[in-house]
């Protein structure tokens, strides 16, 4: 029984439990797309049957992970199997278990309103958009936003945190941005918003089937 529940894994050189980051980062990824296709629905087909299966299933693996154990996640376990081939990168399991926390949280409103009541408002529209940042943070960025909060309520040292940021360190030159880069960016964003002032129009025509000759040769 001690084995089954239990949060994180002792993996030696490591005072405290880990968890593979790049499991999680890849759990969150499915969960993302999995809540974003289910929201797009809802918004284009007013259609909230996929959300609130989306609801329980994010619900249900965020317990899972957070009150018994992380290896029986089910989108842990697929984590698991997708980047199996790669390096594990352990991160130290309390903050990740706080963040989780936050998630089960949000979950269970969410579940409450969208499900049980059968409701839908500001409420759970917030839900919906604060756990799709969470996931897209963590999947794209490996950013952990609700471990950025553990330090206010944990004393003493965070230990073993994604790419090991907790741990202040001199950026190597590879990390470092540098000012033609700054100004590359700057003239990006200038040429985008340059672009749909010039391109709106154009871009508004509506697109033909690629086979189908153009409008003005097509016979009469």
């Amino acid at each position: 029984m001690g084995q089954f529940i239990q949060f994180g894994e002792q993996k030696e050189g490591y005072a405290i439990p880990v968890l593979n980051e790049r499991e999680i980062r890849a759990a969150a990824g499915i969960l993302f797309v999995l809540m974003f296709l289910a929201i797009l629905l809802v918004i284009l087909k007013g259609n909230f049957v996929p959300l609130k299966f989306a609801a329980t299933i994010f619900l249900v693996d965020i317990v899972i992970r957070t009150f018994v154990n992380p290896r029986f996640s089910p989108t842990l376990i697929l984590g698991r199997m997708i980047v199996r081939n790669q390096v594990p990168e352990y991160v130290g399991a309390p903050q990740k278990r706080f963040a989780w926390f936050i998630g089960t949280g949000l979950a269970t409103v969410m579940f409450a309103l969208q499900v049980v009541a059968n409701t839908y408002g500001p409420i759970t529209g917030l839900i919906c958009l604060t756990c799709l940042v969470f996931l897209f943070c963590e999947s794209a960025f490996g950013i952990c936003l609700g471990c950025k909060v553990y330090p206010l309520f944990h004393r003493g040292p965070v230990q073993h945190c994604p790419g090991e940021v907790c741990t202040p360190a001199e950026r190597q030159e590879i990390q470092r941005v540098s000012r033609p880069q700054v100004l590359v960016l700057l003239g990006f964003a200038l040429l985008v918003v340059v672009g749909v002032r010039l391109l709106a129009d154009t871009y508004r025509e509506p697109p033909r089937p690629l086979f189908a000759p153009p409008a003005e040769t097509r016979p009469r």
